[in-house]
């Protein structure tokens, strides 16, 4: 299983995915609540690699989690550039919007709630993709 994670000051996306693709935990967390989610998660799922974000914060957050993950852990960057564009389409492909919403073109609409969580998905995808591209 990869742990996907999306470094911010104040929040943080995780996911767990598993090999076959299929999201097995994904959640926005207070930055505060990362180590102890981390070290939950590596209990509770055969984590290989945990797959991390390289822009805001993302070697500030390296640092942090290198110490409060088991140290086999792989700790690999990814390029997550677009990946919150990404992230806000893919939210409303999972959620379409109903009502007067509708009319607002998808460009412009805001998700009513933080998508780190998405785009720690993505950033898992992205390392898959990186996996099986020649």
């Amino acid at each position: 299983m990869i742990l996907g994670f999306d470094p911010g000051r104040d929040k943080c996306g995780v996911a767990v995915m598993g090999v076959d693709r299929q999201i097995r935990f994904q959640e926005v967390i207070a930055a505060d609540q990362v180590s102890q989610t981390l070290v939950d998660l590596c209990n509770r799922f055969p984590i290989s690699a945990l797959v991390i974000g390289n822009q805001t914060t993302s070697k500030q957050w390296q640092q942090q989690l290198r110490q409060t993950c088991p140290q086999d852990l792989k700790v690999l960057t990814i390029d997550e550039r677009n990946s919150t564009v990404e992230a806000r389409d893919r939210y409303w492909d999972l959620y379409p919007p109903k009502g007067l919403q509708r009319l607002i073109p998808q460009g412009m609409r805001l998700p009513p709630r933080p998508i780190d969580d998405i785009v720690a998905v993505i950033l898992i995808e992205r390392y898959f993709n990186q996996l099986v591209s020649p």
